[in-house]
């Protein structure tokens, strides 16, 4: 069953598409309502929500920014937008985001049932069963047109710390040869581990194959055609992905958060592979740099952020800036470790408490504040203080509004717009949820 939820500023239409969903015969566990992105992130937050129906145009945050901050919180979630307006520049923002679809008002009732169903139809998570019919049906009848061996041999002397040539050479012979191209000038990579050893039974070298390759074809879907992207094998087990950019597409990337991007498409990495085949990965990202000069470099980045993993076994997506490896000279002790990620949940919560009360506070500013990646953060907080960074926030602001409410003659809106909230009506509804009693009660 499914969670979806309806995002508008105009009551009547939210209220309108939910009792249009309600009526469909759509397997649906529950409809959620929001009248703006503030009120729609908290939702995201707090619930499981598998689809995000949202128009574009909505007082202080829009659609395509209510888009970018839940693929923050989980990257997962799919997305159809709605519009009154045929707008080019939003249309081919929202499908660069994954939008799934982008509806024009007036909507038609069965167009915009067929979209709903169409994304969760390819949301549905095969069943252990399944997955293990999935990779005997592969064996069984699947010809995988399996990567060129000798451009895979090229490709990793590329990026070793000691090619047989020089990089600019095999860049040469890559696309001379093989149809590959790399001119950047920028360049990103992504490693992923596999953890066959997951699975309920022992695999053969056969079935190994077939999962690294199945993990092969998850990495092409979720790089779409927006993504100048050449994904080969590191090892058995480890696939790499060089990611590229011209000067035109870094500059409109850059400008809309490039790195939260790759941290988002990191995280999907992991969930679509645990989803689909039934065993963990780890995701290691680096940075991005100019030249391809730099490319050893960049693979050097992403083993370090794999090794993360060897401190923190119950994360699984790693971004190498996320740690200030140029503070040390060989690979940095337990000790040091531990002291620096303390030192970035003690910085985030200073942050937290000296802003939370302000309006449209979310976890890609804390993070950003901090220079560590916001799935990073989460993690780390949620790990050192035991509450979830956001769960952290509302007590701060329930603790402040229930102070204020017993203390002060300040109206509920007041103290609503006080703690940071965009309505009274969303105040008292997370209040209720968070002391079991409207504001009015408990001042009763």
């Amino acid at each position: 069953m499914y969670n979806i939820l309806v995002v508008d500023d105009e009551p009547l239409i939210c209220k309108g598409l939910s009792s249009v969903l309600a009526s469909s015969g759509i397997d649906i566990s529950a409809i959620h309502m929001a009248h703006n992105g503030y009120e729609a992130l908290d939702v995201l937050r707090t619930d499981d929500i598998d689809l995000l129906v949202t128009d574009i145009q909505m007082g202080s945050m829009n659609g395509i920014e209510l888009m970018q901050q839940a693929k923050l919180i989980k990257p997962w979630v799919q997305t159809i937008i709605i519009s009154a307006h045929e707008t080019f520049q939003y249309a081919q923002m929202a499908i660069r985001l994954g939008a799934k679809d982008y509806l024009i008002k007036p909507l038609n009732n069965e167009q915009f049932l067929d979209s709903v169903r169409n994304v969760l139809l390819k949301l549905r998570k095969p069943e252990p069963t399944e997955q293990e019919e999935l990779i005997a049906g592969m064996q069984e009848h699947f010809h995988m047109d399996e990567l060129n061996p000798r451009s895979v041999e090229w490709l990793n002397q590329l990026v070793s710390e000691q090619p047989s040539l020089k990089v600019q050479d095999i860049a040469a012979i890559l696309k001379e040869k093989h149809g590959i191209v790399l001119e950047g000038p920028y360049y990103s990579m992504i490693r992923i581990r596999l953890n066959l050893s997951d699975r309920n039974r022992e695999l053969s070298k056969t079935d190994e194959k077939l999962l690294r390759y199945a993990a092969l074809n998850i990495v092409n879907e979720l790089f779409d055609e927006h993504w100048n992207r050449t994904a080969f094998y590191a090892s058995e087990r480890d696939i790499n992905i060089i990611l590229q950019w011209n000067e035109t597409q870094y500059g409109t990337a850059a400008s809309s958060g490039l790195m939260n991007e790759l941290d988002m498409v990191g995280r999907s990495l992991h969930f679509n592979i645990q989803k689909y085949l039934g065993m963990t990965s780890v995701i290691g990202i680096s940075q991005i740099l100019k030249g391809i000069e730099f490319i050893d470099v960049l693979h050097d980045q992403v083993i370090k952020a794999l090794g993360c993993n060897e401190r923190h076994k119950d994360h699984y997506v790693f971004y190498y800036g996320d740690f200030n490896w140029n503070q040390y000279s060989q690979r940095p002790t337990e000790e040091e470790f531990t002291a620096q990620t303390s030192l970035i949940v003690e910085k985030a919560m200073e942050y937290i408490n000296l802003n939370y009360a302000q309006k449209g506070l979310t976890l890609h500013e804390v993070a950003q504040n901090n220079h560590v990646s916001p799935n990073y953060l989460s993690y780390l907080f949620k790990k050192e203080t035991g509450y979830n960074l956001w769960e952290y926030v509302v007590k701060l602001r329930m603790e402040e509004s229930k102070r204020l409410l017993l203390n002060t003659d300040m109206r509920r809106y007041e103290i609503s717009e006080k703690v940071g909230y965009e309505s009274p009506e969303h105040f008292s509804k997370i209040f209720k949820k968070y002391y079991g009693m409207s504001p009015s009660e408990l001042k009763k």
